[in-house]
């Protein structure tokens, strides 16, 4: 016999695209007034990006930290700070924003695409080592949502083969492994100011490092490669203007000291939703190594369509009919099906640097992805911001269980 299932009342969540779901405020619209009223809004000249950086640096315990225009433009930067050579390799993951991808291919390189772990989409240390070549240049790691990688295990993966790792920190703001702060792990750490992020400036980035000489060719890298202050100043190799402006720096400083409480609550409130999700068939709350700390930019569930009617689509169908806009697969495929990278559609008709490649490392066969594939076909993604409520949280809670209980029922559980 069918169960009845009750109607749930709608009720409109947070969103992080507005005021709803975002901790700006009076902080930052004093201190972007003052930008305002100096009349400086170039970081070169003024004081509050410099500030900025001096400060986050200091929060994730790493000795540099240089401000600039986007996540892309921080990646961008990491990447020109290594300096591949044409044709030479990045190992990345098929799963994460092509902001993160096309830089490789502006300065040359070939993206190399590595499987994932079927339950939290990170690259893991044995999918790595399996497309190492001796062209491998950097391994770039992306912490997925703000569950991080097992930086223990790729750490001394390129340790032993002196590579330099880059970590994509745009979604892990105050993410830890091993009581260690994401973004400290690699040679370089690059974190992402965008609309949806922890802490917004609205479009920002920000790269960290310990390493001075890399974070020197950063901050070059992010000024046209003017040396700013030296004895006798040049622009001393191709670079782009990446700066982040006086405007984004003072409402970044106004975001860094809440960003804490921001990463507690998102946190407390996941843990209250997996709590509530707890037994429900065909649903799978989100995997946390017990080592770690997620930091949950959005909240995932993995969605088994043997189960669930539908599957991750037929849930997200449901739950957009009480009005909770959830994201099924994330990206509609894996960017290695995207056409700039599966066409080559690079540089006028040149397919360059697609052209410099080696076959096996341009190799996109599904069956060298199938973790890649499972997670995609698998992973529900919910909105997410730190203006949840008890009432908020008990909604999702009801309308996730209600939907997979009317969808399992559908495939005859």
């Amino acid at each position: 016999m069918n169960m009845v299932h009750k109607p749930i009342p709608p009720l409109v969540l947070p969103s992080d695209q507005d005021a709803s779901g975002r901790t700006l405020g009076d902080e930052e619209i004093t201190l972007v007034a003052e930008a305002i009223r100096s009349g400086t809004l170039t970081c070169t000249k003024g004081k509050f990006t410099r500030e900025f950086e001096t400060r986050f640096a200091t929060l994730i315990g790493i000795g540099h930290a240089h401000a600039c225009s986007s996540g892309s433009a921080a990646i961008h930067a990491a990447i020109a700070a290594i300096d591949p050579e044409p044709g030479d390799e990045i190992i990345t993951s098929g799963i994460t924003d092509m902001g993160a991808l096309t830089p490789i291919l502006y300065q040359g390189a070939i993206p190399v695409f590595a499987d994932v772990d079927a339950r939290t989409g990170n690259l893991t240390a044995a999918s790595i080592a399996e497309r190492l070549s001796p062209k491998t240049k950097a391994i770039i790691v992306t912490h997925l949502f703000g569950n991080p990688c097992d930086m223990t295990a790729i750490g001394e993966l390129a340790r032993s083969r002196d590579i330099p790792v880059i970590e994509d920190c745009a979604q892990a703001f105050f993410a830890q492994h091993r009581n260690q702060a994401i973004g400290s792990f690699g040679t370089l750490g690059c974190f992402s100011l965008q609309q949806g992020k922890h802490i917004t400036t609205g479009e920002g980035g920000i790269v960290v490092s310990n390493d001075a000489a890399l974070a020197r060719r950063v901050y070059l890298f992010n000024n046209k490669a003017w040396g700013y202050g030296d004895p006798s100043p040049d622009h001393y190799f191709l670079a782009l203007n990446y700066r982040m402006s006086e405007l984004q720096g003072a409402c970044a400083l106004g975001q860094l000291p809440k960003l804490e409480d921001v990463v507690q609550k998102r946190v407390e409130s996941a843990q209250k939703l997996t709590a509530s999700l707890q037994g429900i068939p065909g649903v799978e709350t989100p995997f946390v190594a017990s080592t770690d700390k997620h930091v949950f930019w959005k909240y995932c569930l993995n969605i088994d369509q043997a189960i669930i009617t539908g599957g991750a689509v037929g849930m997200g169908k449901v739950l957009k009919e009480v009005g909770i806009a959830s994201a099924p697969r994330y990206i509609q495929k894996p960017a290695f099906r995207c056409e700039v990278i599966a066409k080559q559609r690079t540089f006028g008709k040149s397919r360059w640097p697609f052209t410099l490649a080696r076959p096996e490392a341009i190799d996109y066969d599904a069956a060298k992805f199938p973790g890649t594939f499972t997670y995609l076909e698998r992973v529900l993604v919910l909105p997410w911001n730190e203006r949840y409520t008890e009432e908020h949280l008990d909604f999702l809670a009801s309308a996730i269980r209600g939907a997979a209980l009317r969808l399992a029922e559908g495939n005859g559980a």
